[in-house]
Parts: structure tokens; C-alpha cells; sequence
């Protein structure tokens, strides 16, 4: 029996397994072989500079136009804390996939890492450096760490205490000498900072 060619790639990758602050986030990337193919030159997003991101993200964005659609979702460090990193990865992804509404007959599924598409999805690859050497994960590893970004730079606003626009969250010495100074805020994720003498 004759299979059809899947009609998407999807690309998925997540952002922000590591902070100390702030919410994991997964992007999740569709687009024809077509599309895709014009975004060859892309890099994933720890290879280029914040502005060189933002380039990208826009140029991803005005591609909307010719079928290309993504979606990223964000799961808080107060589920990570509650029920660890691993559970909040999968949510983010599964409820970036339910937001690009592909059905899962019609996409090839591409993914970064250690990550996994539900069942459903049965054409589905998960890729060690993934987001070094497939277009379509770079692409939504972009998406994934603009947004996640900005989130950060808005949280800094709150709190500008921490240092969230210069390091969006990671443990930096500068963010450990503000968690001493100043304690936790609501969104450190203080499973991970157990070993450390930080005052609540």
C-alpha cells in the first residue's frame, strides 16, 4: 500500500531547561519542504547573537503568509518544582502540538535531544543535536528562545532586582549574588536551588 508524503515537517525543540528562574518553554515549528528549504542559512539559537534571533523570528513570522505556522508554550517553575522538568517539557510540547493544529497523518515530526511526540505522531525522529542539523528544529528552537526571552525581559520589569534581562534566568554570578541579597521571587525554581544558602 502506496503512503503518501507527509505534507509538513514539524520541528520541536525546547528552551530553558537550566535557569534557575522562569518557565521552560518548547517550540514547535510547521512548514512545507519548500518553506523550510528557505530558512537553510538558519543556525539553532545558542549559535547566534540576540539580534541575529530576533532577524530570524521575524523573517519566520512574515513566513506565516506562505502556510509556515508555530507555536510555543511555557510551563511555570511552580509546576516544575511540583512535578520536575521532565513533566514540564512533555506539557509544553504537547500543548505547543495541540496549538499548531497538524494532524499527525499529514507531518513528518522532528525533534531536539531527548524529546518524544506523542503516539499519535508515527512519522516522528528524535535527533541528538537536532537543532544543529535540521532546518526545521533550529527554526523552532528560534521560536522557542525569542519568546522565551521576552518573557524574561517583561519579568524583569517586576523584578529588576535579579537581573532577568541581562541573564533570563540562568546562574550567573551576578543572579547568585541578587538571590542572597534579595531571596526568591515567585518564579525561581527553588528544586534547583536546594544546595544553595539562599534565603527564602
Amino acid at each position: 500500500m502506496r503512503t503518501h508524503a507527509p505534507k509538513y515537517f514539524v520541528g520541536i525543540d525546547e528552551v530553558g531547561r537550566g535557569p534557575l528562574a522562569g518557565p521552560v518553554a518548547v517550540g514547535a515549528l510547521a512548514a512545507t519542504p519548500a518553506v523550510v528549504r528557505q530558512f537553510r542559512s538558519i543556525k539553532e539559537s545558542k549559535q547566534l547573537s540576540p539580534e541575529a534571533r530576533e532577524r530570524w523570528y521575524a523573517r519566520i513570522s512574515l513566513a506565516r503568509v506562505d502556510g509556515l505556522r508555530f507555536a510555543a508554550s511555557f510551563v511555570s517553575a511552580n509546576v516544575i518544582d511540583r512535578k520536575g522538568i521532565v513533566f514540564a517539557i512533555r506539557l509544553a510540547l504537547m500543548r505547543s502540538l495541540k496549538k499548531l493544529k497538524v494532524s499527525p497523518n499529514s507531518c513528518t515530526v522532528l525533534l531536539d535531544g531527548g524529546l518524544y511526540a506523542p503516539k499519535a505522531y508515527e512519522r516522528q525522529k528524535t535527533i541528538i543535536h537536532g537543532d544543529a542539523k535540521k532546518t526545521v528544529i533550529a527554526m523552532a528552537s528560534v521560536v522557542a528562545k525569542v519568546l522565551r526571552d521576552r518573557k524574561m525581559v517583561r519579568l524583569d520589569k517586576k523584578y529588576p532586582h535579579y537581573g532577568f534581562r541581562a541573564h533570563k534566568g540562568y546562574g550567573t554570578k551576578a543572579h547568585y549574588r541578587a538571590l542572597k541579597k534579595h531571596g526568591f521571587s515567585p518564579f525561581h525554581r527553588r528544586s534547583f536551588l536546594k544546595k544553595y544558602k539562599v534565603e527564602p
